[in-house]
């Protein structure tokens, strides 16, 4: 049960499996915070390798608690936290995240000029990211990509708050009851039912987090391949919620396989315009970060992720 006691205003929740390098990053991003009237409380939901001596190194300079947990998956892990936080605002991150040093009192002054239940933001490279992962983060963030609806338009209604970077007030929690059981896009779960129930809702551009997400290919291609199955129960979970802008990846997958077999019969077309479409996102990725290295990666990220995420949501529906 929540505790009756309210200390802070904010409570940061963050739930943790076997990252424990990534939790210390995120702690000390927290020390740095120019508002400071919050708690974090870390969950660790069945770690085999823990976080908590990281956690007790940061005790003295953060109200910081931790909790041991069974491993349930992160939607009822964060559902956990936000049973024991002390605040009336939760701000719900993953551990691999890394926030600014306003990233606080941007929200603080966001809610003392209006009220808003529900609050999204955006994500970021570091300088410091891998090549990789800055080439994962611009496929998961271009307009170019379906990335676009993450959290850089203006129109809530084109986007869902994720769980990475979201916050929620303590009466939407109970309500709604938080987050599912699901494994894979339970935050978009939660972000429907919120909508639905008529809390008001807000994207914040300027509280942005520096997202790491994966550092290999294999893992991020299973990642968005599991987006693309969970994107298919949701639109059953949630009839009408599926929009054509969601399809596309399956199109651009099923266009790609057919290209890639009709070359073998001497019809280039369809498979040029797919090589036309990298040049696009090479050029524009190579604009953004002035290295045409990066932007060859970024471009093959897009296609990974566009092509991961079609496969997973067509094999859904063919299992289905």
């Amino acid at each position: 049960m929540f505790q009756n006691t309210v200390n802070k205003s904010f409570s940061i929740i963050v739930p943790v499996y076997n990252r424990p390098e990534e939790v210390a990053e995120l702690l000390e991003s927290l020390i740095k915070q120019t508002f400071k009237d919050f708690e974090v409380i870390i969950v660790e939901d069945g770690s085999s390798v823990l976080s908590e001596k990281i956690c007790r190194n940061y005790m003295g300079e953060l109200d910081l608690k931790y909790y041991y947990k069974e491993n349930t998956g992160p939607g009822l892990s964060r559902n956990y936290g936000m049973q024991k936080a002390k605040g009336n605002f939760f701000i719900i991150l993953d551990s691999d995240v890394v926030v600014p040093a306003n990233y606080m009192q941007i929200i603080q002054d966001a809610l003392q000029q209006e009220h808003f239940d529900v609050f999204g933001g955006p994500d970021e490279a570091a300088q410091d990211f891998t090549s990789i992962q800055k080439a994962i983060n611009y496929a998961m963030t271009s307009w170019l990509t379906t990335g676009g609806i993450r959290g850089k338009g203006q129109k809530l209604d084109k986007f869902y708050p994720r769980s990475f970077n979201m916050g929620l007030s303590k009466d939407v929690f109970l309500q709604t009851g938080g987050f599912s059981a699901m494994r894979y896009g339970e935050d978009i779960d939660l972000s429907i039912r919120i909508m639905n129930a008529g809390f008001r809702t807000k994207l914040l551009p300027k509280a942005y987090v520096f997202h790491k997400r994966r550092n290999n290919w294999h893992s991020f291609f299973n990642q968005v391949k599991h987006s693309g199955e969970a994107r298919l129960n949701l639109s059953r979970l949630h009839p009408g919620t599926l929009k054509l802008l969601h399809l596309f990846p399956a199109v651009f997958t099923l266009g790609f396989l057919l290209s890639f077999l009709l070359s073998f019969f001497g019809y280039y077309f369809a498979l040029m315009l797919y090589g036309v479409y990298f040049i696009a996102l090479l050029i524009d990725a190579t604009v953004k970060y002035k290295k045409v290295f990066l932007g060859f990666l970024s471009a093959f990220a897009s296609f990974l992720m566009l092509f991961g995420y079609g496969w997973g949501f067509l094999t859904k529906l063919y299992h289905k």
